[in-house]
């Protein structure tokens, strides 16, 4: 009787080691699905209708392409990982990739230096992230959330090198930042319409996007994302850019919305090239210290570099409007290259209002600016609101005449560059109104009004009722006005 069970217990482990089992795809150049994987080892992916439970290690062999083009569910099992060498591709309307057990999260994936990848349509959740290695990425129009450290601890989306795509993805309250790259690593990636919220959930010292150096000739750009802070996570920033290593950084940060986090922007290190224009950067004050943080902008470099170029900004309600540090050098305004044009409001802390902290030797152009947004200032006011070499004769000399409150004009290529998501669009429209437009206006191909819609400022999504088709819509306001075509699916 004690061999039967003997045996019918071997039978079981010997059961139990095949249904995990690790695969790699053969590296003869094939183009497999999951189905193709499930045919070739059994033990590695198990399916049921459209649900796929990977139960092993997976790597796809440099010459090989895995692709998941109909919409599906693959469950992972515990610690498991997706490593990629060749190409991954996931171009389906619906995919979900998620833990087997949402208790016990799965690895994440690794995606070798030369591999392709493209990721559209998919929520991925429950894991431990993306390694990004490879400079061939792209990500459109995904779901991020609920990660925990893995393969990456550093963010969800951790990059390496190269120009990465990351567009039109919601990326929220995963345990490490949104998106990083190491100090030492060169990273321009283009980062655009990204819903960023409530990341960092371990609370510790760092923001939602993080970032180290780039390429010299290609600049990071942080285009049109709203980043948006969790008021219990009181350690995580917005951006971060640092520099300590003696690489290059050429960065746009333009056209996002950043409230709600520990500090809005923050440029550390060496600042060789930067643009921060047209953003909106409001309440960023969570931690409540003005001794540790609290700025909308904030410049530290231990030695002079470039000017940064800060133009066209809407920066409210932060414990400090603009802090510079150490030798930082900063362009808010001039009669050559810069417009000015930022509009400051509220910044305060100890009943004291700074608008602009020159907290450097360096003395800083900031013309044209409007300092106390809603009203037309004296010259004495906005004073009060600057602290400089009038107030501490040790600090840079802050010339900030003339300045201006009002309607600020909008440079007409600015306005062109207004946008809006998805299109084609199926039954709604997303966009930043930071041009305060006031009116949209949708016509016919023919030029027949279809329908008029009031808006507000900040971040608005609007419903589309249309028949399928070509259509034109302008958004103005009493002094620009801008017309974008849209195609209704």
């Amino acid at each position: 009787m004690k061999k039967i069970i003997l045996s019918a217990f071997l039978t079981l482990l010997t059961c139990a080691f095949a249904i995990a089992q690790d695969y790699t795809t053969p590296n003869t150049g094939v183009t497999w699905t999951l189905d193709d994987i499930a045919a070739a080892s059994p033990a590695t992916i198990t399916i049921s209708g459209n649900d796929y439970t990977l139960l092993g290690n997976l790597t796809v062999a440099e010459n090989d392409t895995v692709i998941i083009n109909s919409d599906l569910t693959l469950s992972i099992d515990a610690d498991k990982r997706i490593t990629v060498s060749g190409t991954f591709t996931v171009n389906s309307n619906a995919v979900t990739i998620t833990a087997l057990n949402i208790n016990a999260p799965y690895d994440g994936f690794r995606f070798e230096e030369f591999s392709t990848i493209n990721i559209q349509n998919a929520t991925i959740q429950y894991g431990g992230g993306l390694r990004v290695l490879t400079e061939t990425f792209s990500i459109d129009n995904c779901t991020l959330t609920n990660n925990v450290s893995g393969t990456t601890t550093s963010a969800v989306i951790q990059l390496s090198r190269g120009m990465p795509q990351i567009t039109n993805n919601t990326i929220s309250f995963n345990e490490n930042p949104a998106i990083g790259s190491a100090a030492n690593a060169a990273v321009s990636a283009y980062i655009f319409n990204n819903m960023i919220e409530g990341n960092n959930k371990a609370n510790k010292n760092r923001p939602q996007i993080n970032m180290g150096t780039t390429l010299a000739n290609e600049p990071l750009q942080i285009i049109q994302n709203s980043i948006i802070g969790d008021p219990a996570l009181d350690q995580a920033g917005g951006i971060a850019i640092a520099n300590f290593v003696g690489g290059d950084v050429n960065v746009v940060i333009d056209n996002n919305i950043i409230r709600g986090n520990r500090y809005g922007i923050t440029l550390l290190g060496i600042n060789n090239s930067a643009e921060i224009t047209n953003n909106i950067i409001e309440d960023n004050n969570i931690q409540g210290d003005p001794n540790l943080g609290g700025s909308g902008i904030n410049l530290n470099s231990a030695s002079v570099s470039e000017d940064v170029i800060v133009t066209a900004n809407q920066i409210r309600r932060n414990l400090w409007g603009i802090t510079l540090q150490d030798s930082a050098t900063i362009n808010l305004g001039d009669d050559v290259n810069n417009t000015g044009e930022n509009i400051f409001s509220e910044n305060e802390n100890g009943g004291i209002t700074y608008a602009l902290y020159n907290n450097t030797q360096n003395p800083v152009s900031a013309k044209h600016n409007c300092w106390i947004e809603g009203q037309q200032s004296t010259e004495q006011q906005v004073e009060d609101v600057i602290f400089h070499s009038v107030d501490d004769p040790t600090l840079g000399e802050v010339t900030f005449d003339p300045f201006e409150c009002g309607i600020i004009g909008i440079d007409e290529n600015v306005v062109e560059n207004f946008s809006f998501y998805p299109n084609p669009v199926k039954n709604e429209i997303n966009f930043n109104n930071i041009f305060s437009f006031e009116k949209v206006e949708i016509y016919g191909i023919q030029g027949n009004l279809i329908a008029t819609k009031v808006i507000s400022e900040g971040q608005q999504t609007l419903s589309i009722n249309l028949p399928s088709g070509l259509y034109f819509v302008n958004f103005s306001n009493d002094a620009i006005a801008v017309t974008k075509k849209i195609i209704v699916e």
